[in-house]
């Protein structure tokens, strides 16, 4: 069975920085991508960032110099480094892995930024 693990989430005040790790358990095949979404109050699930088993990563626009992402494949995680946090940066993060057919989620991890 498959299961992704998010941590790192909390409140932080503009300007600060906040890391996410997503553990990766099970045995998943042909990977195509492990990634970040996001999904504020009222709004759509939308791509924050994501990255393909060769290193090739992708990033919205709303988060590029910013963020980070990266995996580390011994342990089967994929982290992302936030810098720099915005108020419009608030949301519950999703961590996700595409692979094939399947598309698997986490459980979300709210990150809050306020003063």
């Amino acid at each position: 069975q498959v299961q992704l693990v998010e941590s790192g989430g909390g409140l932080v005040q503009p300007g600060g920085s906040l890391r996410l790790s997503c553990a990766v358990s099970g045995r998943i095949f042909s990977i195509y991508a492990m990634g970040w979404y996001r999904q504020a109050p009222g709004k759509q699930r939308d791509l924050v960032a994501r990255i393909t088993p060769g290193g090739t990563t992708d990033y919205a626009d709303s988060v590029k110099g910013r963020f980070t992402i990266s995996r580390d494949n011994a342990k089967n995680t994929v982290n992302l480094q936030m810098n720099n946090l915005k108020p419009e940066d608030t949301a519950v993060y999703y961590c996700n892995v595409l692979a094939g057919p399947n598309n698997y989620w986490g459980q979300g991890t709210q990150v809050t930024v306020s003063s």
